[in-house]
């Protein structure tokens, strides 16, 4: 059985509880953060804090706990999962219960969620994986709430498509990022990747500090001719760390991943190198031998 950290008690999963009036279930109002543990110490903890404080900040959510305090929960959350081998942790703050169900009043719930970390299948980085694109912007993509609707509606699309992600193209017909994940992608030697209007992801900011040791990096917008010419993409997020991906919207990615007649070989080399630089970097980390 997981425990959880919920309202200042540590508590069975099954014990875990708030209150239907809180906004957060009526009205989806409230913020959270997601990180994994890598020989059980969390991956950029502080970093994942300050963007938790970030969305709290953007939407005028009270919190309740510093930063240091959040950290320390968190922490402890983890030993208290010893049955772990590794663990994903969720960290929440809920709105709270409002008088008039709307308004947020100062006295929101602090919660830390921590269950077995499971990782994807070993064919999605061997084999590479398939995406989807929707036309959808996110609202407030900088900002990490609960309210995804978006999300859902377009991850709905992508598990009918047999796609392990949805990615947001906008009215302007740019690719943003996916559903839970940021993209990126190789033209010949050179890694790409959107600039704005999403969500920075802190696996993204490590992949970008890795990689600028090896390849040209550009960071601007990329519509959607252009992503179906790319040579080789990848997703990167928390739990997906880096994944390659080999066909969008059923149509096999260029050159990079070997693509012979339509038909898709695996992940390109940049993309593979790009992943062996990640895996050995997070196999460090948890070492302790990295910051």
């Amino acid at each position: 059985m997981d425990t959880y950290y919920i309202d200042g008690k540590f508590v069975d999963d099954a014990d875990a509880k708030i209150s239907v009036k809180d906004i957060i279930v009526l009205r989806a109002f409230g913020i959270f953060d997601y990180l994994i543990t890598y020989n059980k110490r969390p991956f950029y903890l502080h970093e994942h804090v300050d963007r938790f404080e970030n969305s709290a900040k953007n939407i005028g959510l009270k919190l309740n706990h510093t930063h240091d305090e959040i950290c320390d929960i968190v922490v402890e959350t983890i030993k208290r999962n010893p049955h772990h081998n590794e663990s994903a942790i969720r960290i929440v703050h809920s709105g709270g219960i409002s008088s008039d169900s709307v308004t947020p009043e100062g006295n929101g719930i602090f919660m830390v969620i921590a269950v077995p970390s499971i990782p994807f299948p070993a064919t999605c980085y061997k084999d590479g994986a398939s995406i989807v694109t929707v036309e959808m912007e996110r609202f407030m993509p900088d900002t990490k709430s609960t309210s995804y609707l978006c999300a859902v509606l377009a991850q709905q699309k992508a598990k009918e498509c047999g796609a392990i992600e949805a990615v947001y193209v906008d009215r302007s017909n740019r690719v943003l990022e996916g559903t839970t994940s940021n993209i990126f992608c190789f033209r010949e030697n050179t890694l790409i990747t959107p600039p704005d209007t999403i969500l920075c992801g802190i696996t993204r900011d490590v992949v970008l500090k890795l990689a600028k040791e090896h390849y040209p990096i550009e960071i601007r917008h990329i519509d959607m001719y252009q992503l179906m010419h790319m040579d080789e993409i990848f997703l990167t997020s928390s739990n997906k760390e880096v994944m390659p991906v080999v066909k969008v919207n059923g149509s096999a990615v260029g050159t990079g991943n070997g693509q012979e007649a339509g038909i898709c070989k695996g992940p390109g080399s940049r993309t593979r190198h790009v992943m062996q630089l990640f895996k050995e970097y997070t196999v460090n980390y948890g070492k302790g031998s990295v910051a």
